[in-house]
């Protein structure tokens, strides 16, 4: 699907707001893989983004109507989905908090050389990669919630100072000083630690089974290899804006097209009672 202009969204909001289900699908499908991806990048599990893409989504859908055009509407939708994100408290991660300093532990004294082989015959650079994808997601929950956000939408999504800073209600340069600071602690973390990003010792490969016996990665879901990557999300300016040395160290911070579920999910709401919430706005 191609990236609609200002113009072209205008109208079909106008046309969604006024009854338009297609229209209204449209909408929703233009920003529907911005909320899955920062989602997912805030909460760490495919399974807690997509729950809290789906409650992001309902909510734009059903304040449609306030949406005035005083700033692009990517930047109101992420309005919408950082104030629900920050303090999100249904997913995995809100019930047990990592910490660098955990992680690194983990890394340095986690006993992986004597466990058997878990794999059950899936292809060992297909786990490899699984694991990397998903170590370098959950890795940012070492940040805490709104140094993560900040860290998401500078590095994944790369929105300028002035635009991420009103979505987060703060200055320009305090948004770049926070920003740079988050990108420094996972840029150190991942030099000492990280072989597959740093200069650290820890290998992908080595620990497989160790990741799996902890139920890090499961060889029958593979989530995140069999996620289609996508960097061409729609309604974001790829533009990086060069504010610190760390902005090309994160090549992990890929995004994913939203699975086909969130889009059917959204068409069931279309055809139930709350596509009305919409047009009575």
């Amino acid at each position: 699907m191609d990236t609609k202009t200002d113009q072209e969204l205008s109208v079909l909001i106008e046309r969604a707001t006024a009854g338009d289900k297609q229209a209204l699908e449209a909408v929703l499908a233009e920003v529907q893989d911005l909320v899955f991806n920062l989602s997912l990048r805030m909460l760490g599990t495919f399974p807690d983004a997509e729950d809290a893409a789906q409650d992001i989504l309902l909510k734009v859908m059903t304040h449609l109507s306030s949406f005035r055009g005083d700033s692009a509407f990517s930047t109101w939708v992420f309005r919408i989905a950082v104030n629900h994100l920050k303090d999100y408290k249904k997913h995995m991660f809100a019930h047990a908090p990592l910490s660098f300093e955990f992680y690194g532990e983990d890394i340095k004294h986690g006993k992986f050389e004597d466990i058997p082989d878990l794999t059950q015959n899936t292809d060992q650079a297909i786990l490899a990669e699984e694991l990397k994808l998903s170590c370098t997601n959950v890795m940012l929950q070492c940040l805490d919630p709104e140094s993560r956000c900040i860290f998401i939408l500078g590095t994944m999504f790369r929105l300028d100072s002035r635009i991420a800073g009103d979505i987060l209600n703060m200055t320009p340069e305090a948004y770049r000083q926070r920003l740079s600071r988050s990108r420094k602690k996972m840029a150190e973390f991942l030099s000492e630690y990280c072989g597959e990003y740093g200069h650290g010792t820890c290998r992908c490969a080595k620990r497989i089974n160790y990741a799996i016996q902890n139920h890090r990665i499961s060889p029958d879901r593979l989530t995140f290899t069999a996620a289609k990557p996508d960097d061409t999300i729609r309604g974001v300016t790829r533009a990086m804006e060069e504010i610190d040395d760390y902005s090309r160290q994160f090549a992990f911070c890929r995004t994913y097209r939203s699975p086909e579920r969130l889009a059917q999910t959204i068409r069931d709401l279309l055809n139930g009672p709350v596509f009305s919430v919409v047009t009575d706005a």
